[in-house]
C-alpha cells in the first residue's frame, strides 16, 4: 500500500514507523528540515521537504498513485486542504485528517466533511479521544489502561501487579483451574519496561503490568482476582484547563452527575472561559505546582488527580506533589516516551500517551480485511485487533487446539450470537463470529491476511 503522511511530528513519525515496518511504501512530507532529516536518518521511508497542502509537493510525494493520505500536521487548515487537493487533483481514495479545533467539529456543521465539500473520510480529534481514554480509566478503578471492544461486550484492561496480587507466581495455565467461571485471557506482560507475549508456563511477578482481555460483565471479578478492589473516584481534580481538561470535565459532568470536579488553570483568561463552559465544576486560577493552590483545591481529600497541562514535566511533578499531599491516585499526560519507564517507580499511577491513542485511532482505518478496530499496545509491542471471522479464514470450523496460529498471536475472546466466549482448546470459531486477538508487531501482517477475503474464493 502506498501512503503519504503529512507531518513529521510525533504522531506522523510513529504512523510512518508502523507502516514502514510492515513493508508499505511510505512518503513523509514536512516543511521543517530538521524533522525531515530525523525521519530520513531513522526510518525506511521517502521524504519530501515542503508544504503538505501544495499540489506540487503532493505530486512530488507520489499522490498520483497513492492509496491513502494521512494529514497530521500541527495546522488543522493544512490537513484539510491537503485532503482536498489529494481528492480533487490526484483522486486519492482514502483521506484521514487530524482536526483539533472544535469550531470545525460542532454537530451543526457535520456536513462540512463530505465528498461535495471537504472530502475527508476520517476525522481524528486527539483531545476528545484522550479525554475519553482518561474517563474509561477513571471508571475502572485500579486500571492503568482500558479499551472497550465489540460494542463494549469485551474489554482489554491493564493493571499493575502489587505484592497483594493473588495471581503472582502462579503459572498462567492454572488460571482457568483457579477461576473456572472467569472469562479472562492474559495477552501481554510488561516487566522492567520489556513486553512479553506470555505462554502457559509464564508467571506474573510483583511490579509487572498485566494486559488481559475480559468479558465486560466480569470486570469487577477480574479486578478482584488481581487484588485491585479500588473504589471509583468521586472527588476528582483536573490540572490544566486546555482542550483535554475541558472535554474531560464536561464528560464527567454529564456521565457522572454525583462526582465533585475541580479544575486548576494557570492562565486567567482561559480559566474564565473554562468556568463559563462548565456547569457545576469549580475552576481555580493558579499554578498547579503552588502549595497554596493545591491546599485550596483540597488535594489531600481528592481520590484522583488528572494532570493534563501542555508540559510533561509539570504533569509529572504536579502528580507527585498531589500524591505527597495525600491524593489516592494520580494520572499524568506524557508526550515524551523517555519518561514512561521513570514515572511508575516515582509514584505516578497511570501514564496517558496522546500519541499512542491517536496512532491507534488511525491504524484501524489503515488495516485491511474485515477488521473493525485496532489498538496499539505499549509503544509498538503489538496490536489488539477486533475482526470478523470469514468462512475462508484458517481460524474457522475446527477446535482451536487444531488451529496453528502464527507465533506471537493470542486469541483473547470470541463473540458468538452476542455471547462472549473465553477461548479454550475445544472452542470452535464459526464464520461471522467477532474475534478479539493480540498480535505481536512481527505477526500483524499474518493476522491481516487471516481476515482478508481471498480472491480465489469468489
Amino acid at each position: 500500500m502506498k501512503v503519504i503522511v503529512c507531518g513529521a511530528g510525533q504522531v506522523g513519525f510513529n504512523i510512518a514507523h508502523y507502516l514502514a515496518d510492515e513493508d508499505n511504501d511510505v512518503t513523509v512530507i514536512d516543511q521543517r528540515a530538521d524533522l525531515i532529516r530525523k525521519i530520513n536518518d531513522t526510518l525506511d521511508v521517502q521524504v519530501v521537504l515542503g508544504f503538505a497542502s501544495h499540489p506540487s509537493v503532493l505530486e512530488q510525494a507520489g499522490a498520483g498513485d497513492a492509496d491513502m493520505i494521512i494529514a497530521v500536521t500541527a495546522a488543522d487548515e493544512v490537513n484539510m486542504v491537503a485532503c482536498q487537493v489529494a481528492h480533487s487533483l490526484f483522486n486519492v481514495p482514502t483521506k484521514i485528517a487530524r482536526v483539533r479545533s472544535q469550531s470545525y467539529l460542532q454537530p451543526m456543521w457535520s456536513n462540512l466533511f463530505n465528498r461535495e465539500h471537504l472530502p475527508i473520510d476520517v476525522i481524528i480529534s486527539p483531545e476528545i479521544e484522550v479525554a475519553r481514554a482518561i474517563t474509561r480509566r477513571l471508571e475502572v478503578p485500579g486500571a492503568i489502561d482500558v479499551i472497550p471492544l465489540a460494542n463494549d461486550k469485551v474489554r482489554l484492561i491493564a493493571v499493575r501487579c502489587t505484592a497483594q496480587c493473588p495471581l503472582i507466581k502462579t503459572p498462567l495455565r492454572q488460571l482457568t483451574v483457579l477461576f473456572p467461571d472467569l472469562a479472562i485471557v492474559i495477552i501481554g506482560i510488561v516487566r522492567d519496561g520489556k513486553a512479553i507475549v506470555p505462554t502457559g508456563d509464564d508467571q506474573m511477578q510483583e511490579g509487572d503490568e498485566a494486559y488481559f482481555v475480559v468479558d465486560t460483565k466480569h470486570t469487577d471479578r477480574a479486578r478482584a482476582a488481581f487484588g485491585r478492589e479500588d473504589t471509583e473516584a468521586r472527588r476528582i481534580i483536573v490540572f490544566g484547563g486546555g482542550n483535554i481538561g475541558l472535554f474531560l470535565a464536561q464528560h464527567l459532568e454529564t456521565a457522572h452527575p454525583g462526582t465533585s470536579i475541580k479544575v486548576i488553570e494557570n492562565n486567567r483568561e482561559r480559566a474564565e472561559f473554562v468556568a463559563k463552559a462548565l456547569n457545576r465544576t469549580v475552576v481555580l486560577n493558579g499554578d498547579v505546582l503552588d502549595p497554596q493552590i493545591l491546599e485550596e483545591a483540597s488535594v489531600a481529600a481528592a481520590e484522583a488527580v488528572v494532570a493534563v497541562t501542555n508540559d510533561d514535566e509539570t504533569n509529572i511533578l504536579a502528580g507527585l506533589l498531589a500524591k505527597r499531599y495525600g491524593c489516592r491516585r494520580t494520572m499524568a499526560l506524557i508526550n515524551k516516551t523517555t519518561y514512561n519507564a521513570l514515572v511508575g517507580p516515582l509514584g505516578i499511577d497511570v501514564v496517558i500517551s496522546p500519541r499512542a491513542i491517536t496512532v491507534s485511532n488511525i491504524l484501524q482505518h489503515v488495516r485491511r480485511g474485515r477488521i473493525h478496530a485496532v489498538h496499539s499496545l505499549h509503544e509498538g509491542f503489538g496490536e489488539l485487533i477486533e475482526a470478523d471471522a470469514l468462512e475462508t479464514s484458517s481460524l474457522v470450523g475446527k477446535p482451536l487446539k487444531e488451529v496453528k496460529l502464527p507465533a506471537g498471536v493470542l486469541l483473547g475472546a470470541v463473540i458468538h450470537d452476542g455471547q462472549v466466549i473465553s477461548p479454550r482448546g475445544s472452542t470452535v470459531v464459526q464464520a461471522g463470529d467477532r474475534v478479539v486477538l493480540f498480535a505481536a508487531a512481527e505477526a500483524v501482517k499474518k493476522v491481516e491476511k487471516m481476515f482478508s477475503v481471498r480472491l480465489e474464493y469468489f
